[in-house]
This record gives C-alpha cells, sequence and structure tokens, in this order.
C-alpha cells in the first residue's frame, strides 16, 4: 500500500515536471518567436529608412543636374550680357556724331556730309548685324504702346491724332539678349492737348478768387 502511494506520488511529481518543462519549452519558443518577429519589424523600418533615404539622395541628385543645366545654359545664353551692354556705346555715338554731323550749317547739302552719313549708316547695319547674330535684337517703339517692361517714357507730347500713351518719338534706342531686357527705350509718348479756353478761364477764376 505504502509502495503504492509512492508509486503515485513519483508519477505525480514526474507529470509536474513534464509540464513544467513543457511550459519552458513553449515560453521560451514564444520569447523567441517574439525576438525573431522584432528583429524583423527593426530590418523592415531599416530598409524603409534607406529607401527613403535613397529616394532622397536621388531627387536631390536630379534637382542639382537640372539646376546645372540651367546655369550653364544661361551663362552660355547671357555670358555676355555686360560685354553687349557696353557695346551699344558704339551705336549711340554714331548716332550723336551722325546728328551733329546733320546740324552743322557748313556741311549741309554738301557730298562730303552725303558720303559720311552713308559710311555711318554702313557702319551701324553691320553692328546691328552682329548683335542679332548673337541674339541682341533692338526694341520695336515707333507707334506702339508704352510696355514699361521694355520702355521708359522720358517726355509726353501733346497729340490730337493718338491716344493717349502711344510712342511718338525715339530719344534712345533699347535693346534685348534672349528673353531678358539688355536697356530700355527712352521714349516720348503721345498725350492728350489741354483745352485751352478751359485752362483759361480756370487762370480766370485763380487770378479773380486773388
Amino acid at each position: 500500500m505504502e509502495k503504492e502511494e509512492n508509486l503515485k506520488a513519483e508519477n505525480k511529481h514526474s507529470k509536474k515536471e513534464e509540464k513544467e518543462e513543457i511550459k519552458s519549452k513553449n515560453d521560451d519558443q514564444s520569447s523567441e518567436d517574439i525576438k525573431e518577429q522584432s528583429a524583423e519589424k527593426i530590418y523592415e523600418e531599416k530598409i524603409l529608412e534607406l529607401e527613403d533615404k535613397l529616394a532622397r539622395t536621388f531627387a536631390e541628385m536630379e534637382n542639382q543636374r537640372r539646376r546645372f543645366e540651367k546655369e550653364k545654359e544661361e551663362a552660355f545664353e547671357y555670358g555676355g550680357f555686360s560685354f553687349a551692354k557696353e557695346a551699344l556705346n558704339l551705336i549711340d555715338n554714331l548716332d550723336r556724331s551722325k546728328q551733329i554731323l546733320q546740324n552743322d550749317e557748313t556741311l549741309k547739302n554738301s557730298d562730303a556730309l552725303k558720303k559720311t552719313l552713308e559710311h555711318f549708316d554702313i557702319i551701324n547695319k553691320d553692328l546691328v548685324s552682329v548683335f542679332l547674330k548673337n541674339n541682341i535684337k533692338p526694341i520695336d517703339s515707333l507707334n506702339k504702346k508704352l510696355d514699361p517692361n521694355f520702355h521708359q517714357a522720358m517726355i509726353e507730347v501733346e497729340d490730337n491724332q493718338k491716344e493717349p500713351g502711344i510712342i511718338i518719338q525715339e530719344i534712345q534706342k533699347g535693346f534685348t539678349i534672349g528673353d531678358r531686357l539688355l536697356r530700355p527705350a527712352l521714349v516720348g509718348v503721345s498725350k492728350k492737348p489741354e483745352n485751352k479756353d478751359k485752362k483759361n478761364e480756370e487762370n480766370k477764376e485763380n487770378l479773380e478768387n486773388k
């Protein structure tokens, strides 16, 4: 009887140990599974982070490439901007010299003046031709509506034949280089003539009030 009880006790203890061992193994397995899942999650996060960094790097490289291309194009197209602006002085000086000669009473209607002016015109055309080859173009101004992007009004001239703001005089020719303004055209624009009778009445009223 005592032996049977001892056997039962041993069996019970053995089963308990087996259960604890199984439970321990299951706990170990669960812990390993959790560790593996955590590791996988960390790897996935790192991969996503690397992919994001890579995408940003490629985007930045593409932006830099575009900026470089734009700067290269602008350098090629507008590299001579300052030189071109200074070169316009040649045309201005030719025009001034031409006007001085034309206004000289001692040279008027002379063959010498005629030939000199012809040479000036040839030089002027050659200069404009060189400018055109380098994408430098004169601004068309006369009889055009004043455009502040290309014209600078210097004087207003009364004209009852044209609507206000029309360019009727070109004081200095303007030029563009590519799609940029090299210098504005200096112009005179039309304005409505003042009503003299109305002005006289206003002056009369002002005098009477005094």
